[in-house]
């Protein structure tokens, strides 16, 4: 019976399914989006939130925890400055999880995007296009009067004769 039991294995001994939970988090974490399949995403979820709510302490100790499971600097130090401040305000459901129409392929498994529910917005700051037409006009009319015009038609008055 499976009374209370609520991980799924994914086939895989407890350190490589540990290993694999950890990673899906790390990749999470980093690229705040990824694809996976449903079940190893539900395992995820749970590891990314105990994550996040750690790096909402910003203690040393949670910092240590947080180290513990993810086992990169970097990464420790982006969850403690950048993520966590994004859910002060939230007190759970740091991720989504949105199930596609189609399954894989291969196995038919049932794939989902895991992503963070509060993501960094990136603004591409873009140069006024007045200014750089100005710019091409001053300098392309100049660069085109100095050259001699002349000089191909001499040449080719000088072909002719």
């Amino acid at each position: 019976m499976r009374h209370g039991v609520k991980d799924n294995r994914f086939g895989r001994n407890q350190t490589l399914r540990k290993a694999t939970v950890r990673d899906l988090a790390r990749a999470t974490l980093k690229h705040e989006r990824i694809t996976t399949t449903h079940a190893k995403a539900q395992g995820a979820r749970q590891l990314i939130d105990k994550l996040i709510t750690l790096g909402k302490k910003d203690t040393l100790a949670a910092k240590r925890a947080a180290f513990a499971i993810l086992i990169d600097h970097d990464l420790v130090s982006t969850l403690f400055k950048k993520i966590a401040p994004r859910f002060k305000n939230r007190q759970g459901g740091y991720t989504r999880l949105i199930k596609y129409a189609v399954n894989r392929q291969g196995d038919n498994a049932q794939m989902t995007l895991l992503e963070l529910t509060e993501r960094e917005v990136k603004v591409e700051a873009a140069a006024s296009p007045e200014k750089i037409t100005d710019a091409k006009v001053v300098d392309e009319k100049p660069a085109k009067a100095a050259k001699a015009p002349k000089a191909p038609k001499a040449k080719a008055a000088a072909k002719k004769a």
